[in-house]
């Protein structure tokens, strides 16, 4: 499959090493407006053509397939657009800006007979695929309460300007790094939201959020607690879920452990290849999606996390929870 990879940002090489790491893909083409950054991208895949305008690229008929990479009020335009050029979509979360947005994505793919995953990156990391294969097996009971820190740096300046525009971000830390949150909080608390409740913080001078505190009740009875802090004095990626029968924590950093009745054991080491051995199985399930198999993020999942974020604003700007389905006693 041919791939053309849109927006070369920061994780663009992961997204070029994953297609060179497998058989069935080829990076063919690289836009972006910034065509420095798409020759660096570029330069990782020898042969790959540049693009500054990704409509050129889709007209060119060099790719069969496109990853979305883009500021996020661009992957609905461009999704759409490739889709009706008959291109296979893998959009890079948060799937849109609007739950609206979202359908508005899944309907042009479907409309067109393209395929679509949304890359969610938590569902594919090492750390974390060893904690939820535990859970998965059953040997720690069911899941309880999941807490998670996350921290950032949304102070203006460490990165780009179009993450502190609420039109073309959506929003702030709450839909950049808040979506890793949500989205491998629900994953292993293994059901939609039911309720959720906000607080909001914007610091140095930021005109989008830069911290939040996040509690979920799941519609299974899971309660979840998610804190995004932005330039802490103690940098933390770190998931904790409370089973009956024992914790699991994952950290990128440290790996991925369980406590059981006194007793620790490493359910995974972390190495230097972990993030690309995730974007590398990322990409491994868009070419299986493709090929007639499931994803490994259904798409209504990826557009409730895009729901739950929408929600945690209205709940941050009015005090009261958002209810979003039935809540369990």
């Amino acid at each position: 499959m041919r791939i053309g990879l849109i927006g070369a940002g920061a994780v663009a090489p992961f997204h070029v090493r994953a297609a060179a790491a497998l058989a069935g893909a080829e990076l063919t083409a690289v836009c972006d407006i910034d065509e420095s950054a798409a020759r660096r991208a570029a330069d990782l895949s020898p042969g790959a053509g540049v693009f500054t305008d990704h409509r050129r690229m889709l007209e060119a008929d060099v790719v069969d397939a496109v990853i979305v990479n883009t500021p996020h009020a661009l992957h609905l335009p461009i999704s759409v657009e490739a889709a009706e050029a008959g291109k296979h979509v893998l959009v890079e979360k948060p799937m849109a800006t609007s739950v609206a947005d979202c359908d508005r994505i899944a309907e042009a793919c479907e409309r067109a007979g393209v395929s679509l995953t949304v890359g969610h990156i938590q569902h594919f990391l090492p750390d974390k695929t060893a904690a939820h294969g535990l859970i998965a097996s059953g040997e720690l009971g069911a899941v309880q309460l999941i807490r998670d820190n996350r921290s950032t740096d949304y102070r203006p300046g460490t990165r780009s300007p179009w993450f502190f525009s609420r039109e073309v971000a959506g929003g702030g830390a709450l839909f950049n790094i808040g979506a890793h949150c949500l989205d491998r909080s629900l994953w292993f608390g293994g059901a939609p939201a039911a309720e959720i409740s906000a607080s909001v913080a914007s610091r140095f001078g930021s005109p989008v959020e830069t911290d939040g505190v996040l509690r979920l009740r799941l519609e299974n009875g899971v309660g979840v607690a998610i804190a995004v802090v932005s330039d802490p004095p103690t940098r933390s990626d770190s998931l904790t879920v409370v089973c009956e029968g024992g914790v699991v924590e994952a950290d990128p950093r440290t790996g991925t452990t369980v406590r059981i009745d006194g007793r620790t054991r490493v359910l995974h080491e972390p190495t230097d290849h972990d993030i690309q051995t995730g974007f590398t199985a990322q990409l491994s399930d868009f070419l299986q999606v493709v090929d007639g198999g499931p994803p490994a993020v259904p798409l209504d999942h990826a557009r409730h996390v895009v729901e739950l974020i929408l929600a945690s604003y209205r709940s941050a700007q009015t005090g009261v929870a958002s209810v979003l389905g039935a809540v369990p006693a």
